[in-house]
């Protein structure tokens, strides 16, 4: 663990981690790419409704760090992402909020190499639109473990698990 080590350095890394998140849950119907350089593929652009383009003028100052989309069977969701090398601030949830707002994207993390403060936590249990995106969506705060090269921590909850319904009794 380098204290020299760039942000821009855990890119690949991290990108491959979502890439194998995604592939668990959607099989291979996404596409993630590093958006941190301010570089869109036409793959990405294409999948951007032309009513919303605009949104492009908006990133040009500082886009998400990863950003895609996943392909449903009658839906395209975006995906956002947005890491820290330090511990999380409140700003640093609102600038991921805008990025998902941008892309009406259904998946928003904001991915740390520290604890995700306790601070945040209880802030969004009393502020509760703090960690909601418009349609009934969740921003989702993660830690990634450098030393075990995984992300360890998921605040509220890993949004790429499939929950299995509670069971019902129908007799």
């Amino acid at each position: 663990m380098s204290p020299k080590k760039k942000e821009k350095d855990y890119y690949p890394d991290l990108k491959s981690l979502l890439e194998l998140l995604l592939k668990s849950a959607f099989g291979e119907f996404y596409h993630l790419e590093i958006t941190a350089t301010k570089t869109f593929s036409n793959k990405l652009k294409a999948q951007i409704p032309e009513h919303r383009n605009l949104i492009f003028h908006f990133l040009k100052e500082a886009p998400p760090d990863i950003t895609g989309f996943i392909k449903e069977q009658y839906t395209t969701d975006f995906f956002v992402a947005e890491f820290k090398k330090e511990t999380l601030r409140l700003d640093d949830i609102y600038q991921v909020r805008k990025y998902a707002e941008l892309f009406e994207a259904k998946y928003a993390l904001l991915i740390t190499t520290e604890e995700i403060p306790e601070e945040l936590k209880r802030l969004s249990k009393i502020v509760y639109l703090l960690l909601s995106l418009p349609g009934y969506r969740r921003l989702t705060l993660v830690r990634f473990d450098e030393q075990q090269g995984q992300f360890v921590d998921w605040f509220e909850e890993n949004p790429f698990v499939k929950r299995m319904p509670e069971q019902t009794n129908s007799s």
